[in-house]
């Protein structure tokens, strides 16, 4: 039977040169397994034929663990309803092409216990197996199965050879099951499933024909997009909340780009923590079925860090510019782009009267420069009201940067829907 979840960190590998110059592909075709695009184009799937949306899609990076002979059972929670699912694979930050035997997709029941009767076998190119090749990803044929807005599906991926370090999200704050040797994938006990993680491994979306949405939004940025200090399964992330607005209103699809440490100019020495925003733009937000929209929140790691291009000092004008490179990134693509002012962070570790002053100026430039096709001011919704330049206690998870739940359903109520219903 399954153990009781914890939280494991993995060693995390010393990226080789393979590795680096991976870093910046792109989804590839339905159904096909191929190199990824260069570095900087728009991945093909953001206005497919089909009129697909992404209803779950982590951002991967480099540096996961190995596996071998082994099933990973995931789970990912859609945020739109819709049928004739996808799953997508990925080995973008892969140093091997990797081999995957078999792949089933099915109902949740609880934990890694599928509901009867619900697991549906996942083909590519009408073959149960799959190689992704290296810094590649693959889509799988449709699959005859409907999901509904906050619904969990449980993903398993059999890998019956060693595989190189993981393609993976490592802050998932959701739990993965992994199983003792052999294919389980099959299996809708959880018997088989004897130890829980984190993270999400190779798997990298999941898209659908939506019954009734017109489109997705993507919310990119760092830790605080992707839920920091929040329950693991509890899906109140702030992109999450947003999803269900959204579904109370006019339902548009959401998808979480989030990563932890990310950062707007540089990469992270983390490599788990991924490239710079700027070169991952393209693949992880413009690069989604159907997206509309993005909601940009990103650029307190750079400030914290003092993390300017080529190793000198960062200053409000170098952020300005990233962020006017994402800006004709996603007009380029037809895409609009709302800009989130950053969140205050006093009594963190990153606060210094330097930091604060470019933090204030950048989110003075973010609500009145009109670069972007809209703002959202998550930095005046979390704001404590006695002083600004701290995060309301209310909000507060504890580290004095990240939203609690109440913080992250703030952030979600801060932005005006009109802004995403546009056609």
């Amino acid at each position: 039977m399954l153990s009781a979840p914890r939280r494991k960190l993995f060693a995390v590998l010393t990226a080789p040169a393979a590795v680096v110059a991976l870093l910046t592909g792109a989804h590839l075709a339905a159904g096909r397994t191929a190199a990824s695009p260069a570095a900087g184009s728009t991945a093909p799937h953001a206005r497919t034929p089909q009129g697909r949306v992404a209803a779950w899609s982590p951002s991967m990076t480099a540096g996961g663990p190995n596996f071998n002979d082994q099933t990973i059972r995931m789970v990912a929670h859609s945020t739109v309803d819709g049928g004739a699912l996808r799953i997508h694979l990925s080995n973008l930050r892969g140093t091997i092409p990797l081999t995957v035997a078999h792949v089933t997709v099915g109902a949740q029941a609880d934990r890694a216990t599928a509901v009867a009767r619900s697991l549906l076998p996942v083909t590519f190119d009408r073959r149960r197996s799959v190689t992704v090749p290296t810094g590649g990803e693959v889509v799988s044929d449709p699959v005859p199965m409907h999901v509904k807005a906050d619904q969990s599906v449980l993903v398993s991926i059999y890998l019956p050879h060693a595989t190189s370090s993981a393609t993976w999200h490592s802050d998932a704050f959701d739990t993965s099951y992994l199983s003792g040797p052999g294919d389980n994938t099959a299996e809708a006990s959880d018997a088989s499933f004897v130890a829980a993680r984190t993270s999400w491994y190779y798997l990298s979306g999941i898209d659908v024909v939506p019954t009734r949405a017109h489109g997705t939004v993507v919310a990119f940025g760092d830790s605080i997009t992707d839920g920091y200090n929040t329950p693991a399964g509890a899906y109140h992330r702030w992109p999450d909340d947003l999803a269900r607005r959204l579904a109370d209103t006019s339902a548009m699809a959401v998808v979480d780009a989030g990563i932890g440490g990310n950062r707007v100019l540089t990469d992270v020495p983390n490599i788990w923590q991924g490239v710079s925003a700027k070169k991952r733009f393209a693949h992880d937000a413009l690069g989604q079925p159907g997206v509309r929209d993005v909601i940009l929140l990103e650029g307190i790691n750079d400030i914290g860090n003092n993390s300017g291009p080529g190793g000198a000092p960062l200053t409000t004008q170098d952020l300005i510019d990233g962020y006017r490179d994402l800006i004709r990134q996603a007009h380029a693509a037809g895409v609009r782009i709302i800009g989130g002012t950053m969140l205050p962070d006093k009594g963190n570790g990153y606060y210094s009267d330097s930091a604060e002053a470019i933090r204030q100026a950048a989110n003075r430039w973010i609500r009145t420069s009109g670069a972007f096709d809209g703002v959202v001011d998550f930095d005046k919704a979390v704001a404590d009201p006695a002083d600004p330049a701290a995060l309301n206690p209310a909000y507060d998870s504890g580290d004095h940067i990240h939203p609690n739940e109440a913080g992250m359903q703030a952030l979600a109520n801060a932005v005006d829907l009109s802004l995403l219903t546009e056609e």
